[in-house]
């Protein structure tokens, strides 16, 4: 019985060393990192709460949470809105449905970065697959407003069918019955949708919801990838500028202050989401 005990150590040793050494140890000493000015060969210079005060007047920093709400809004309501019309659809009879649902799920087996490689040629202005398609060409990559909407595209493309997995499998959770019932009442597809798909859908649509924003709010191979935050910093999100902070200009305590930043941001949107969840299920 104590050899058991002692077995069952050991194999959580490996876990928790893992979860100790690369979770735990960066997120503290990051946290001690953001109350310091770090110069390197010097040493650490404690000014307290001076870099999460600076991030507040930082134009870049205003800049990059600007692009990066663009984005998670944007984004975030392009995959939820397709992924419920793809779940609607496929919950109909269609030929090779099953081949098609595979298909669909495809995207999730890339890597962000090779998915960002990939429409680097997909959206190039000369020659590329887009362009090459339409009678006119389109700045993907080059303007502005079009290489935050690339962003977008490319992230949809790659997590909406996770939107779609999860809500055709609420739909098809739905008991037929609700529906039987509906249809002696109203004829009307978009009654029904109404007042038995979507009120039964809401506590999955807003987990959907608070898993892709918490996931959107830390993108950043993508548009590394796709356009290295260009033109000029358009977009650059808020992980990318914190990179750049500490990777090519060594303001790591900075930086550290922005990563928390982050964090405490997203902590307070998933903790409102998980409100309306629990407000659903009352």
């Amino acid at each position: 019985m104590r050899w058991n005990n002692r077995l069952k150590y050991i194999f959580l040793a490996p876990a928790v060393i893992w979860v100790l050494g690369f979770t735990v140890f960066p997120l503290l000493y990051s946290l001690r990192l953001s109350f310091f000015r770090v110069n390197i060969g010097q040493p650490d210079v404690f000014i307290g709460f001076a870099n999460f005060a600076r991030a507040f007047t930082d134009p870049n920093v205003i800049t990059a949470a600007r692009i990066t709400l663009t984005f998670v809004i944007g984004g975030v309501l392009i995959q939820l809105t397709l992924g419920l019309l793809f779940a609607m659809l496929f919950n109909r009879p269609l030929p090779a449905r099953n081949v098609l649902r595979t298909v669909m799920t495809l995207p999730l087996f890339a890597t962000p970065i090779a998915v960002g490689f990939l429409f680097v040629t997909v959206f190039h202005e000369e020659g590329g697959l887009v362009n090459g398609l339409i009678p006119w060409k389109i700045p993907w990559l080059s303007d502005p407003d079009w290489a935050l909407f690339s962003v977008m595209i490319v992230d949809a493309w790659q997590w909406t069918p996770f939107v779609f997995i999860v809500l055709l499998a609420a739909i098809q959770g739905i008991p037929e019955e609700y529906y039987e019932a509906a249809r002696l009442e109203t004829s009307r597809g978009w009654d029904t949708f109404r007042f038995i798909t979507l009120p039964i859908l809401q506590p999955t649509l807003i987990l959907v919801a608070v898993l892709r924003t918490a996931e959107a709010f830390k993108v950043f191979d993508i548009p590394f990838t796709l356009t290295f935050g260009g033109p000029g910093n358009t977009t650059q999100p808020f992980t990318m500028l914190t990179y750049r902070t500490a990777r090519r200009f060594f303001d790591f305590g900075y930086a550290s202050a922005l990563a928390y930043l982050l964090l405490i941001v997203v902590i307070l949107i998933v903790l409102f989401f998980f409100r309306r969840i629990r407000q659903a299920y009352q």
